[in-house]
C-alpha cells in the first residue's frame, strides 16, 4: 500500500533521554523477537530470551562499576549476555574473567519524516507483512527470493528498527535504503515518530547517511555456552 504522507498526529519521544531510549529499544526488541516482555534490573532491564547460547540477556543505562561486577558475579550462567550502553573498556575492567566481549554497537536515533512510501528500484519489488505487533518489510528478486529485509516494532512515541540484512547478491544496490524508508513510513502510520536501532560497525554508515545520529555505544559482553556435541 502506497500514499503521500502521513495524517496521523505523530509523537516524538524525549531524544534527550538516554534511559528512556534504552528502555524503549529493549520494549521493542522483545516484540520484534517474540520473547517474554523486559522485567526491571538495577539500571536496565532482564530478557529471559531462551535461545541456545542466548539464555538471558541484560540490557543497562550508565550502570557504575560495583553493580556490573556484582551482576557478572551472580549473573554467569553460560549463555547470559550484558548490553550496556557506555564504554566497551569499562564493561570488560568491571567483569571477571569468564566474561567476553563481543562487537560493539551503536545506539541510534532518528526522528522520522513524513514522505510517499518509497518504490523499489526494477526489477525488484516490496512486499510488507504485520504479524504479532510487527512489521515486517521485505525487498523481493524477479524470482521472489528475499533480497533485503527489515522489522519494526513500536512502543508509544517510539518504532524501533530491528534485524535489517541485505543478502550478499544484491548489495549496493540501495535495497536497504528501501527497507529503512518503508519501515519509516509504516513507523508513521502508526503514530511513531522517534527512531531507535542498535547498529553494527559496517551498519552505522547506511544509517547515518539517512539520518539517523549515535547515542552511545553499547558495549557487549557473554559467557560463551560450550555447543551441544
Amino acid at each position: 500500500m502506497r500514499g503521500d504522507g502521513c495524517a496521523t498526529t505523530i509523537e516524538t519521544g524525549p531524544l534527550g533521554d538516554l534511559s528512556s531510549i534504552v528502555s524503549a529499544w529493549v520494549r521493542g526488541w522483545t516484540i520484534s523477537r517474540a520473547t517474554p516482555p523486559p522485567v526491571p534490573a538495577p539500571h536496565g532491564w532482564q530478557v529471559d530470551v531462551g535461545l541456545p547460547g542466548h539464555r538471558r540477556r541484560f540490557v543497562l543505562h550508565a550502570p557504575d562499576e560495583r553493580t556490573l561486577t556484582r551482576l557478572g558475579r551472580h549473573q554467569n550462567a553460560p549463555g547470559t549476555w550484558i548490553k550496556v550502553a557506555g564504554d566497551p573498556a569499562e564493561l570488560r575492567a568491571a567483569l571477571p574473567p569468564e566474561w567476553q566481549l563481543d562487537d560493539t554497537g551503536y545506539l541510534m536515533t532518528t526522528t522520522f519524516r513524513a514522505a510517499a512510501e518509497p518504490p523499489p528500484p526494477p526489477p525488484y519489488a516490496v512486499r510488507v507483512q504485520t504479524s504479532g505487533g510487527v512489521v515486517t518489510a521485505e525487498v523481493l528478486d524477479p524470482e521472489g527470493r528475499i533480497a533485503a529485509s527489515g522489522k519494526l516494532a513500536t512502543t508509544g512515541a517510539y518504532a524501533i528498527v530491528d534485524q535489517v540484512e541485505t543478502a550478499t547478491a544484491h548489495r549496493r544496490r540501495g535495497l536497504g535504503t528501501v527497507v529503512m524508508r518503508t519501515l519509516a513510513w509504516h513507523a508513521l502510520r502508526r503514530g511513531a515518530g522517534t527512531g531507535i536501532l542498535v547498529a553494527t560497525d559496517d551498519g552505522r554508515g547506511l544509517y547515518g547517511s539517512l539520518g539517523w545520529t549515535v547515542r552511545s555505544p553499547i558495549a557487549v559482553a557473554c559467557v560463551p555456552e560450550p555447543a551441544a556435541a
